[in-house]
C-alpha cells in the first residue's frame, strides 16, 4: 500500500474514534439523543463538566502517532482525545465518564482526571497549566534514569498566560530535559477570545524567548501536525532538549458539553466548521492513487460500533462499592483513616 495513505488512514482512524467517543459521552452527559439516534433514557448519565475536543482530534492523532507506549503525556481538562490517541482502551474510558467501577480510575477520576499509566498516560487535569510541571518533573525522572523516552505535554493557549508555563518551560530547557511542550490553540479560553488577553504571539514565541526551538503548524491538518510532530519527537529524542509545537485548531464545541456559546460569533463558528480536520483528511486521502472511500466508510463504521458498544458497557456496570473511596489514598502518617 502507498504508505501516504497507510499514514493517513491510521490516523483517519483514531480521529474518527475520537469525534464518536466525543459526540457519544456529549450526548449521554446532556441526556438527549446520541449520534447514533438512540435515546439516553432523559438523564444525564456522566455527571458534572465535559469538555469535548470535538474539532481539534489532529492535533492529538498526529502527536500521539510519534509516541511510543514507554513515553509520557500529560493532558488538560480537555483529554479524552489525547488519552484515546495514547492508547488508553476506549470501554474503560467510558465507563470512568460515567463513574462505574469499571472505569480506568474505578470510576472515581471521571472525564477531568482520567489516567492511564499503563500506556504512559499520567493523568488529565482539572487546573489550568498544572500539566506543564506534571511533565517537567516526569521528563527529568526520565533524564535522571538514563530511559530511552520522552514526555509530551499538552496544554491550551489560556495555559501560557499562567505562571507554571514560565516555569516549566524554563526548567526544561536549563536542564535539556526530554519533552515535547505542545500547544492545542483552540483560540478560546473558557468564554473569552485568548488573542484579546495575550501579549505578543503566542506560545511559540514566548519558547523562543527561552531559547526552545518552536513550530507553528496548522492544527487542522493532520498531516502537518503528523510531520512537524516527528521532527520535532525526533530531535528531542537525540537528546536536544526540549522543543514546542503551537497547533492552531478550533473549538467548535463550547466550554463544557451543557455550554452553548451564545457568547461566539455563529460566523465564526460556521468558519472554523469548514476547516474539520476529519473531513480535510477524508478529502486528502481520496485525492491519492488508489484510494476507496469504502475503506473509510468502514472505519466510520468500526469506530460507531465500537464507542455504541463502549455506552451500552457502561451502562451495564456496577457502582463502585462505597469501600473504593478509602482506597488509592496516600498515607502521609499525618492522620489515621477510619
Amino acid at each position: 500500500m502507498n504508505e501516504e495513505l497507510s499514514t493517513l488512514e491510521a490516523l483517519y482512524r483514531t480521529m474518527v474514534r475520537i469525534r464518536c467517543f466525543e459526540d457519544a459521552a456529549e450526548a449521554a452527559s446532556q441526556g438527549g439523543v446520541s449520534a447514533f439516534g438512540e435515546a439516553a433514557h432523559g438523564r444525564a448519565q456522566v455527571r458534572g463538566p465535559l469538555h469535548l475536543s470535538t474539532g481539534q482530534e489532529a492535533v492529538a492523532a498526529g502527536v500521539c502517532a510519534q509516541l511510543r507506549r514507554e513515553d509520557y503525556l500529560t493532558s488538560t481538562h480537555r483529554g479524552h482525545g489525547h488519552t484515546l490517541a495514547k492508547g488508553a482502551d476506549l470501554t474503560r474510558m467510558m465507563a470512568e465518564l460515567f463513574g462505574r467501577a469499571s472505569g480506568c480510575n474505578g470510576g472515581k477520576g471521571g472525564s477531568m482526571h482520567i489516567a492511564d499509566f499503563s500506556v504512559g498516560m499520567l493523568g488529565a487535569n482539572g487546573v489550568v497549566a498544572a500539566g506543564l510541571p506534571i511533565a517537567v518533573g516526569a521528563a527529568h525522572a526520565l533524564k535522571l534514569q538514563r530511559r530511552d523516552a520522552i514526555t509530551a505535554c499538552f496544554f491550551g493557549d489560556g495555559a501560557i498566560n499562567r505562571g507554571p508555563f514560565l516555569e516549566a518551560l524554563n526548567w526544561a530547557r536549563v536542564y535539556r530535559l526530554p519533552v515535547l511542550f505542545v500547544c492545542e490553540d483552540n483560540r478560546w479560553s473558557a468564554t473569552t477570545e485568548s488573542a484579546v488577553m495575550t501579549a505578543g504571539a503566542g506560545a511559540s514565541a514566548r519558547a523562543q524567548a527561552l531559547d526552545i526551538a518552536a513550530e507553528r503548524v496548522d492544527g487542522n491538518d493532520v498531516l502537518a501536525v503528523h510531520a512537524a510532530a516527528r521532527r520535532l519527537v525526533d530531535a528531542v529524542r537525540r537528546g536536544g532538549g526540549p522543543r514546542l509545537l503551537h497547533a492552531v485548531t478550533y473549538r467548535v464545541k463550547g466550554h463544557v458539553s451543557v455550554d452553548a456559546a451564545p457568547y461566539r460569533d455563529p460566523a465564526q463558528v460556521d468558519a472554523a466548521r469548514r476547516t474539520d480536520p476529519i473531513a480535510r483528511a477524508r478529502a486528502t486521502y481520496l485525492a491519492l492513487p488508489g484510494a476507496r472511500a469504502r475503506t473509510l466508510d468502514a472505519i466510520d463504521a468500526e469506530a460507531a460500533a465500537e464507542v455504541r458498544a463502549a455506552v451500552a458497557a457502561a451502562e451495564a456496570a456496577p457502582w463502585p462499592d462505597a469501600a473504593a473511596a478509602f482506597t488509592d489514598v496516600q498515607d502521609t502518617g499525618a492522620g489515621v483513616w477510619r
